[in-house]
């Protein structure tokens, strides 16, 4: 399975917006501070897109069936050697993912232990950090509608299952919905910590509209909440977005 959207609407994504974060970075600085990715400089980010990027093309290109088999890189010394590394490892993620048939078995954090999985992942990730990439230079992005309404799907299917151990249960239930592009879904606590997540058009105790885009950075805490419109209950909605823990 890969998603809403095919394998090549994702990678020309992956594409456009990994060659876009890069530029960012480089028009920001390496000292330029990232908004709503708390100590992190231009740098860091570049750094840590290398780390991710370097990871799963790892994963994919070798079939790992162990995480702990991937041997990650140290850090260069220099912004110029980070900023070189996260250029060559953009390039050979899309050359692996363009390489490997979606179906392909390995090692993934989901149920989903192919391909597939990968490429929704890095065209979501990748759209998510180039936001961060062009607030620090300055500049103001919205992600691509369809890819975020699919980027809310993934997150509401895939990152739901990590919740914050510190955080109040939901106690209700939240209706999202994209007013742009297609895209609605009710996520319900199920009683005992977790949630059922349907797409559907349902009332919930909360409800959060808005462009997908922003519904999308919403959920990554890239904006706030009042960033969408909420009916309702507005507590459920803040319990709803304090309770994902997004450190994993």
């Amino acid at each position: 399975m890969i998603g809403p959207m095919d394998r090549d609407q994702y990678l020309a994504c992956y594409r456009r917006d990994s060659a876009a974060l890069l530029e960012a970075i480089r028009a920001a600085g390496p000292d330029a501070t990232v908004p709503y990715c708390p100590g992190w400089t231009a740098a860091d980010l570049a750094w840590h897109m290398v780390d991710v990027w370097q990871w799963w093309a790892t994963i994919v290109r070798e079939r790992v069936d162990d995480p702990h088999d991937v041997v990650q890189p140290a850090r260069p010394d220099t912004f110029d050697e980070v900023f070189s590394s996260a250029e060559l490892w953009a390039g050979e993620l899309d050359r692996v993912l363009t390489a490997t048939d979606p179906a392909t078995p390995h090692w993934t954090w989901t149920d989903d232990k192919t391909t597939g999985f990968v490429v929704r992942r890095m065209a979501q990730e990748t759209a998510v950090h180039r936001v961060d990439a062009e607030r620090a230079a300055g500049r103001t992005h919205v992600i691509d509608p369809q890819l975020a309404s699919d980027g809310v799907d993934e997150f509401l299917f895939a990152f739901l299952r990590w919740v914050d151990p510190e955080a109040a249960a939901l106690a209700g239930s939240v209706h999202l919905h994209c007013t742009d592009v297609a895209g609605e879904w009710l996520v319900v606590d199920d009683g005992t910590g977790g949630y059922v997540v349907t797409r559907e058009h349902a009332k919930g105790d909360a409800a959060m509209r808005g462009p997908a885009s922003d519904l999308l950075l919403v959920l990554w805490r890239r904006l706030p909440l009042d960033a969408v419109e909420v009916i309702g209950d507005g507590a459920v909605a803040e319990r709803f977005i304090a309770r994902t823990d997004l450190s994993g």
